[in-house]
């Protein structure tokens, strides 16, 4: 089994995988907060009760690779994994063993969570495809036959989305994340989460649908991220909903390298 570590924005996701023939079995999946404060004494510390609690040893791991769009906490995660299983994490970069070709200009730019999304779906899903990872930016990756990565959208996500709205708004309330029953609110409330939700899932659609337009072919379109579950029954447009494409995707890259 490997540790995967993804460093968000909002949340820090540690994950055991296990290799079972070309798939991985995600053996467990524990959350903490993103504090770019916290040392990596603090996180060594915090994750193992996280293991304790999942009845899992360090000595469980074989390694570990580590995914950040938080590139200040890079090294404290460096120092995290090194404690707890005496090896180094494998960095998803776009340097890596990827398997994806990447054919935007500036490729140490994209994001490293885009990178481990898109090297999963080029490698297990009918190319080209679009990923969607719903988290605090919604992202969309592009990738034509062959694992060419062409690049694709970033847009706010839900959640992020809904705050600014309330925070500058004075009579918008903030509201709990959930899929609208119905497009039309019949309450402040009501409107504000189907604007959010729906109007999300209709990006996704809509977006879909341009990108194919733009390519002049058909798209396999998977959805992952920790928000997915609140727009994704709403899409329209055929799709996969894949929870675990990041660790698996991270997992994958881990193997290859």
């Amino acid at each position: 089994m490997i540790l995967t570590v993804d460093v968000g924005n909002t949340t820090i996701r540690f994950c055991g995988v296990e290799r079972q023939g070309d798939d991985y079995d995600m053996r467990f999946s524990v959350r903490t907060d993103t504090l770019r404060g916290k040392s990596g004494a603090e996180y060594l510390s915090e994750l193992r009760q996280l293991l304790a609690r999942e009845k899992i040893t360090p000595d469980s791991f074989e390694g570990a690779v580590l995914c950040t769009v938080v590139p200040d906490l890079t090294d404290t995660m460096q120092i995290c994994v090194r404690a707890l299983i005496g090896k180094d994490a494998v960095t998803v970069t776009a340097s890596a063993a990827t398997g994806l070709t990447m054919a935007v200009p500036e490729p140490w730019r994209v994001g490293a969570d885009r990178i481990a999304d898109a090297a999963w779906a080029a490698a297990h899903y009918p190319l080209p495809a679009v990923t969607v990872d719903m988290g605090t930016a919604t992202t969309f990756n592009v990738i034509d036959e062959g694992g060419v990565f062409l690049g694709g959208v970033i847009a706010a996500g839900l959640e992020t989305g809904m705050r600014s709205l309330s925070d500058r708004a004075a009579q918008l309330p903030q509201i709990r994340l959930k899929t609208p029953e119905n497009v039309i609110g019949k309450n402040t409330a009501e409107c504000m989460l189907s604007g959010a939700v729906a109007g999300a899932a209709a990006m996704i659609d809509g977006i879909t649908m341009r990108i194919e337009k733009e390519l002049g072919k058909s798209v396999t379109l998977i959805i992952t991220g920790g928000l997915a579950e609140y727009a994704e029954p709403l899409c329209t447009h055929p799709h996969h909903c894949d929870p675990d494409l990041l660790p698996k995707g991270m997992a994958e890259i881990y193997y290859n390298s």
